[in-house]
């Protein structure tokens, strides 16, 4: 059994403590304040959200600037109406080209939705009818929840089954809004989803996230037959930070660093992942941006130097874990977004391609932002569908190759 993740490695001492208030700026007292503030007995519990909302204002505060310029540019900009229609109308032949390879062409010429024109935040209430359970436990912590998804009557055969990990930066990690086109379109489809709660910074510092996602993969592979999931294909997927999880998560299967607590022969490898929009390098500082993130992860997500710790940021980045034998991917970003750049998933599309055996499959929306599956009604049909469908034919793959496997 490997140690605890919030024991692996040794406290601050008071000397490293005197170091730090001398230099902390006003966010890292202010985020000092709140986690301090969350041990109190009695009330702290009551408190802990407050850290959270901390630690969102120092990233939206560092987001912020390029955020409104590139807005600005984009509504304000001579042409970049026609543009973005243009863009929006490229919709469905680019999800279709980065399908190419791995979905037959006949699935993809089957007919794709109609572009909405209300955000898909507005369909919620339609969304969550997929909902069969909410708030099942995947392990003894409060936050260690999961909302079941599925439709009212399954298949006789067991159904593949897809783990969604939320975004919010490592400091929020909640269920609640987030992926709900996919996991209602899946549900459609004969899926059962699972979307998950976890453990966030600043009061949950690094790999807890991740220990967390590994323990709710582990508990779909011994217990999502409850459900009418099929034990024997678990897919996961994720967006912004959730997708960093997932890719991480399907490319460290039984690791032990990233294992936490889990019994030593808990199976935690998925057979598929589907990062959107996702962060997959935390290590680079090549640009302004990623030196800016890098400085938040040190300062609110892990909590240590990347100069003196550089094994912890190697370890959680997902560019730096592809091997051989990883798991079939699709990717999906957008050109537009100013959270996370588009070079990002294109850097990490390349590294999977050249190393990878497994399946590979990349869809670059123009002109599409970061969250545009909760605001953009005009693009996140089609991208339910293209995950459908590349997770169908990855299931139809797996079914076949353990059939021909039994023969």
């Amino acid at each position: 059994m490997t140690a605890s993740p919030d024991t692996r490695y040794p406290g601050p001492t008071l000397m490293s403590r005197a170091r730090w208030l001398l230099k902390a700026n006003h966010a890292d007292r202010m985020l000092a304040l709140t986690v301090a503030s969350a041990s109190l007995p009695v009330i702290g519990k009551q408190l802990e959200p407050l850290g959270g909302l901390a630690a969102m204002g120092v990233w939206g505060f560092r987001q912020f600037p390029e955020m409104m310029s590139a807005t600005a540019k984009a509504w304000f900009a001579p042409g970049n109406g026609a543009l973005r229609k243009a863009e929006r109308d490229q919709t469905v032949t680019v999800a279709k080209d980065g399908l190419r390879g791995v979905v037959p062409a006949a699935e993809l010429a089957g007919e794709w939705p109609a572009p909405e024109q209300l955000p898909p935040l507005w369909n919620t209430m339609d969304y969550r009818r997929k909902v069969h359970r909410t708030s099942v436990r995947y392990g003894n912590h409060p936050m260690q929840l999961m909302d079941v998804w599925r439709p009212e009557e399954l298949p006789s055969e067991p159904a593949p089954v897809l783990l969604f990990v939320p975004g919010g930066a490592w400091v929020h990690g909640s269920r609640m809004l987030q992926g709900y086109a996919m996991l209602s379109h899946l549900a459609e489809q004969g899926w059962v989803c699972l979307s998950i709660d976890y453990r966030v910074a600043p009061h949950h510092r690094w790999p807890r996230h991740m220990t967390d996602v590994k323990a709710a993969i582990a508990w779909a592979r011994a217990n999502v037959d409850k459900f009418g999931g099929d034990r024997q294909f678990v897919a996961i997927a994720g967006c912004s930070a959730g997708g960093h999880l997932a890719a991480l998560a399907g490319l460290t299967a039984g690791d032990p660093e990233l294992q936490g607590d889990l019994p030593e022969d808990a199976d935690t490898s998925v057979d598929a992942v589907v990062g959107i929009y996702g962060r997959y390098d935390w290590e680079d500082r090549s640009t302004v941006e990623r030196d800016r993130f890098v400085d938040f992860l040190e300062r609110v997500v892990v909590g240590r130097k990347i100069a003196r710790h550089p094994e912890i940021f190697r370890q959680a980045s997902p560019i730096a874990r592809v091997h051989r034998d990883a798991p079939p991917f699709l990717v999906i970003h957008g050109t537009g977004d100013t959270v996370i750049p588009v070079a990002q998933a294109r850097s990490f599309v390349d590294r999977l391609e050249a190393t990878s055996a497994g399946p590979v499959s990349y869809v670059e929306f123009p002109g599409a932002g970061h969250g545009f599956d909760m605001t953009d009604g005009a693009r996140t049909g089609a991208m339910a569908k293209a995950i459908g469908l590349f997770l169908n034919q990855i299931h139809r793959n797996s079914t076949a190759a353990k059939a021909k496997a039994v023969i």
